[in-house]
């Protein structure tokens, strides 16, 4: 399947040419988005990666080496994560940009998660998509009932960016069949019980997402607002 590129602009609100190639791509596989978002936004594209497995930047650099990867750098991340951003970066030759927090960013054990969150995740993404018309995510529907509205290709209104979410239809076992036939980085934490990785303060295993805010309830850290316009 091909969706022809289109030129976008740089809208400030979603553009008139969003909903029709967002049914075009809604069933498409994996491969044909990201082939479909790197011809239409070319430098202005950024695939963002939790580095709790290397299935997405497998799959976004066979669609162009050069993409840009960005790594939210919180400052609290397990060792094991840092070491897999950078197994990342080796093998592919990434194009990898750590977003890192401002100095006196909010702290989880002082401000609470929501805040942390906020200041160390949200604000550095939305400063670095300032700069940018689309970015691509690792979101899937079986990941939480909080996902489950996600599509394909999405009008990200809080941010004005187009937002693509090229394995959104993925199940569990759709990840780990990718993973074993392509021999894919993966965070030595999923070996350890860690269903989801976040950052070590507040991150046990099992639990799914839920395991990334220990006792909080929570299961999204601001990032992505399905139904909420991101």
């Amino acid at each position: 399947m091909s969706v022809a590129p289109v030129d976008f602009g740089a809208p400030p609100r979603r553009p008139a040419w969003l909903p029709a190639a967002a049914a075009g791509l809604a069933d498409a596989p994996a491969t044909d988005v990201l082939a479909w978002a790197v011809a239409t936004f070319g430098a202005d594209l950024t695939v963002a990666c939790s580095m709790q497995d290397g299935v997405l930047v497998d799959l976004a650099v066979r669609a162009d080496p050069a993409v840009e990867v960005v790594f939210l750098d919180t400052g609290f991340h397990f060792g094991e994560t840092l070491g897999t951003a950078e197994r990342m970066r080796a093998r592919y030759g990434l194009n990898l940009v750590r977003l890192r927090p401002d100095p006196d960013a909010a702290v989880y054990g002082v401000d609470g998660t929501e805040a942390c969150c906020e200041a160390r995740k949200v604000a550095p993404l939305e400063r670095h998509l300032a700069g940018r018309a689309a970015w691509v995510t690792g979101l899937r529907r079986a990941e939480s009932p909080s996902r489950a509205g996600a599509t394909t290709v999405e009008w990200d209104a809080g941010r004005g960016v187009v937002k693509i979410n090229p394995i959104v239809a993925w199940s569990d076992a759709d990840v780990d069949r990718y993973i074993a036939e392509h021999d894919i980085i993966v965070n030595p934490l999923r070996g350890k019980g860690f269903d989801s990785i976040g950052c070590a303060p507040c991150t046990v295993p099992g639990s799914g997402r839920r395991g990334r805010w220990a006792g909080s309830g929570r299961l999204e850290c601001g990032l992505h607002l399905v139904g909420g316009g991101g």
